[in-house]
């Protein structure tokens, strides 16, 4: 199979069709985006209920909202341009925010600057569904597909959806070290020429929390595209990654190769919960927002049998506020149909209390520094859109680059807003006769 025939998401293929133009026309069918090629039927009460709260909930934002043939709606501020009313409001009336994105996937709005625009809504989340909607939230929100959960075949159908896209794409928008993470900067602005260095300064300040050196027998949890690991086995490291992303493992395979490291670096196709053998320290980034929350505790005691005594576990993970995640953790989202299956963002309060309840580790150091994601998304989307003409010689439609487009300023936005935060922590595994003084 080729790289292009495993571009999928949610199951549909991307290539060449159903393109929305700039008429901001939606896609004709046949289309492999078939819920764009046409508007949800929803009643005529359901779409005037539903107008009358997205104005009701815009009309409080520091925004502007413009809808064709009607009046301007919110308080002042960033553009969001809605084209066709009626498609927007039959999608949002009937998928609510998963129609939202899919009103911006299929063209019917538009925002001239869609960071800030995002970055309002994000900052609201909790404000924009009314409370009593909010308390009915299990009645009416949609729910996660059983078939993504992430049980080990799951997990592994989940991953390909996403990571398995092509290795030319990632590459067309992440820096040389092809790091798929939040960097870390000196200041801001950063410029895209820092950003190479800015991923080394994270990966260098997750091995030295680890204490990675001569020696260390080194496991990484997720291998991306294997940086990682090239720097680790550089400072001596005996490393064994896993990944459940062919494409990123034949990549991650070939520049072990490349740089004569293939004696002390091993990259295996293989489940966290597979992994076997003790190890000196353990590496995981932004791994466990794929895990799955019935799968925290799985993940945590894996990652404690894994270590040694006197073991140091370093994690980088986004967080999210705990309220948020508890009211969000069973919705099925827009991410999770296009982007991120399975996934669910921790907070910090969910990862804690796992560790503390089901492994033997002990916190020992956590940092923030979300505002550095949303420098680092902000050069990934820069990048995406001025590439557009090779990501399309690729063979990906206007949809996906709207798709794409939109994902990476959901995600940049969340950051600015504060809704999401990215956290480096350490755990330590004490020695069986150490005592426990948690």
């Amino acid at each position: 199979m080729t790289t292009a025939e495993r571009r999928v998401t949610t199951g549909t293929p991307i290539a060449n069709a159903g393109a929305v133009s700039a008429s901001h026309t939606r896609p004709a069918a046949p289309t492999p985006w078939p819920d764009l090629a046409a508007i949800p039927p929803a009643s005529r009460l359901r779409t005037a209920i539903t107008r009358a709260l997205v104005r009701r909930a815009l009309g409080r934002l520091p925004l502007r909202a413009r809808f064709a043939g009607a009046p301007d709606v919110g308080k002042g501020g960033p553009l969001i341009d809605v084209h066709d009313p009626a498609a927007f409001h039959a999608r949002i009336g009937t998928e609510g925010l998963i129609g939202f994105g899919e009103s911006y996937m299929a063209g019917e709005w538009d925002a001239p600057d869609l960071v800030a625009a995002l970055t309002v809504l994000a900052g609201h989340a909790a404000e924009l569904i009314p409370a009593p909607l909010q308390r009915l939230r299990t009645l009416w929100a949609p729910r996660h597909p059983h078939t993504e959960r992430n049980t080990p075949d799951g997990s592994r159908a989940n991953i390909s959806r996403h990571y398995d896209l092509s290795n030319d794409l990632f590459a067309l928008f992440l820096d040389d070290t092809l790091t798929y993470s939040s960097a870390v900067f000196r200041g801001f602005p950063a410029s895209d020429d820092l950003l190479a260095a800015a991923q080394h300064r994270k990966i260098d300040r997750l091995l030295d929390l680890a204490d990675v050196g001569e020696g260390t027998r080194l496991l990484e949890i997720g291998t991306g595209w294997g940086e990682l690991a090239l720097r680790a086995a550089a400072r001596g490291a005996r490393v064994t990654s896993l990944t459940l992303s062919r494409e990123q493992r034949d990549l991650a395979v070939e520049r072990v190769r490349a740089a004569g490291l293939g004696e002390r670096v091993s990259i295996e196709l293989c489940d966290y919960r597979e992994a076997s053998g003790t190890y000196d320290a353990v590496v995981s980034v932004e791994m466990i927002e794929a895990v799955g929350a019935e799968f925290w505790p799985v993940y945590f005691g894996a990652l404690d049998q894994r270590l040694a005594p006197g073991g140091r576990l370093a994690l980088q993970a986004i967080t999210m506020p705990h309220d948020r995640m508890l009211a969000s953790r069973d919705t099925f989202t827009w991410i999770h149909k296009y982007v991120f299956p399975g996934g669910i963002i921790p907070s910090t309060e969910a990862i804690e209390e796992t560790v503390r309840d089901h492994t033997g580790l002990r916190p020992a150091r956590r940092d923030a520094f979300g505002a550095h994601y949303a420098e680092t998304l902000r050069l990934w989307r820069e990048r995406f859109t001025e590439r557009a003409d090779e990501v399309a010689a690729l063979g990906f439609d206007e949809v996906f680059h709207r798709l794409w487009t939109f994902y990476l300023a959901y995600s940049e936005a969340g950051f600015r807003s504060g809704y999401l935060d990215v956290q480096q922590y350490l755990f330590t595994k004490p020695h069986p006769e150490t005592p426990d003084q948690r």
